[in-house]
C-alpha cells in the first residue's frame, strides 16, 4: 500500500512539473504583433439615443458600432446593424437605432467625423453626418466607470429637412451598464 502510494505521489508530482515546463513555453507569441488599424482611436460599441433638433427622442439606447472597414482607405464604419443579421438585410428589424450603416471620414487627431451624401447600406438611402465627435472619459455609467461620449447629427436623403441627433456613450461590457 505504501509503494502504491509512493508511485502514485510521483506520477502526480512529475504530471504537475511537467504541465508547469509545457504552460511555461511561449509557444511563438513572443511574434505576435498587434494589428492597429486607422480609426482605433474611434472604434467600438455605443449606446446611442436618437431624437430630433427639438429633443423628441425616437430611440433610446440602440446599440451602433464604430470599426474599420479593412480596406486601408482611412475612413470607419458606422453601423446599427444587429449582430447575427444577414449583412445583406434591409429589413429594419435587424436594426436596432435609424437604420444607419456606411462609411465615414475621420480625423483621428481630433476624434471627429463627418460624411457628405454616403450611401446607407441599410436602406440604400445616402446621409450627411456633421459635427461628429468622441470625447474621451467623459461619461459615467451606472457602474461607475468612466467612457467616452459620441455625437453627431444626421440627415437623410428621403428628409432632407430634418436633422437626427445621435448622442451616447461607449459601451463598457458591464453588466450593470447594459440596456
Amino acid at each position: 500500500m505504501n509503494n502504491l502510494k509512493k508511485y502514485l505521489s510521483s506520477i502526480f508530482i512529475g504530471t504537475l512539473f511537467l504541465g508547469t515546463l509545457v504552460a511555461c513555453e511561449d509557444q511563438g507569441y513572443d511574434e505576435y504583433e498587434e494589428k492597429v488599424t486607422p480609426t482605433v482611436a474611434l472604434n467600438g460599441e455605443w449606446w446611442i439615443d436618437v431624437s430630433d433638433a427639438e429633443g423628441n427622442v425616437y430611440v433610446q439606447h440602440a446599440l451602433h458600432r464604430t470599426y474599420d472597414p479593412g480596406d486601408n482607405s482611412g475612413r470607419m464604419m458606422i453601423s446599427d446593424r444587429l449582430a447575427g443579421a444577414d449583412p445583406q438585410s434591409m429589413d429594419p428589424l435587424d436594426f436596432s437605432g435609424w437604420m444607419l450603416e456606411g462609411r465615414v471620414n475621420v480625423d483621428t487627431q481630433n476624434l471627429t467625423f463627418n460624411a457628405t451624401n454616403e450611401f446607407n447600406k441599410a436602406d440604400e438611402s445616402q446621409f450627411t453626418i456633421t459635427n461628429g465627435k468622441i470625447i474621451k472619459g467623459v461619461v459615467e455609467t451606472a457602474s461607475g466607470t468612466m467612457t467616452d461620449s459620441i455625437y453627431f447629427e444626421g440627415v437623410f436623403d428621403y428628409d432632407p429637412e430634418t436633422t437626427i441627433v445621435f448622442a451616447g456613450h461607449k459601451r463598457t461590457g458591464f453588466e450593470e451598464d447594459e440596456f
